[in-house]
């Protein structure tokens, strides 16, 4: 039991490092920025279908990007496309029942900026089925020490500071989500923090924005 406790840290802590650190550590050539209305949404789900049941290969906001998602091989959770107009499903946010998005902010995930809360995120899957989300949050991160696997980061919002665990954990673990994962360039890093758009499933956003309101009321 121990060194099964032991093992599953160890992976944990390797996926903290890959994925909230080395996967988006890198000096961009240049600042792409995403412009233009998205296509049709049946033209492009037709685009990105393969037949793949159950394998996530578009992602849609409308007016705001629609992306073809590349799959990171086995064994490389560090990986992240370098293609232009594409994004990265992260496998190991799987193991927990989520689906992670990963982008470089030079590249595709110059458009994640763009995304706000109550806006309707489409997955498609290669056999073309589709899940359909809400975003729910935003969250944004500065790392204090940028250069450092085991940074901890202060959230720009309010008062929090998390260590890369709990940032982790925060944005992976939990029900059933989509989150949305690119760095912050600030003060002439391009690693300088991190961004986390959250989505929700739309059932549960329904249900979410009803009790707001009864709140507000």
């Amino acid at each position: 039991m121990t060194l099964k406790l032991n093992n599953t840290r160890t992976i944990l802590n390797t996926a903290i490092i890959l994925a909230i650190f080395v996967a988006f550590f890198f000096n961009p050539i240049s600042a792409l920025a995403i412009a233009g209305t998205t296509p049709n949404f049946t033209e492009f789900s037709r685009s990105v279908q393969n037949g793949q049941a159950d394998v996530l290969t578009g992602v849609y906001v409308s007016n705001v990007l629609a992306l073809p998602v590349a799959q990171q091989p086995y064994g490389n959770a560090g990986y992240v496309s370098n293609n232009t107009g594409e994004v990265t499903q992260f496998r190991m946010a799987t193991q927990y029942g989520n689906t992670g998005i990963l982008a470089h902010n030079h590249l595709s995930g110059s458009s994640f900026s763009q995304l706000a809360i109550g806006q309707e995120v489409r997955l498609v899957n290669g056999d073309g089925s589709v899940e359909y989300f809400v975003i729910s949050e935003i969250l944004r991160y500065q790392a204090l020490q940028p250069t450092s696997p085991y940074s901890s980061f202060r959230n720009l919002d309010k008062d929090e500071t998390l260590s890369a665990e709990q940032m982790f954990k925060r944005v992976y673990f939990g029900d059933r989500h989509v989150t949305f994962q690119t760095c912050i360039d600030a003060e002439g890093n391009a690693s300088w923090g991190r961004l986390f758009v959250i989505a929700i499933p739309k059932s549960e956003y329904a249900r979410f924005d009803r009790l707001d309101h009864q709140i507000i009321q």
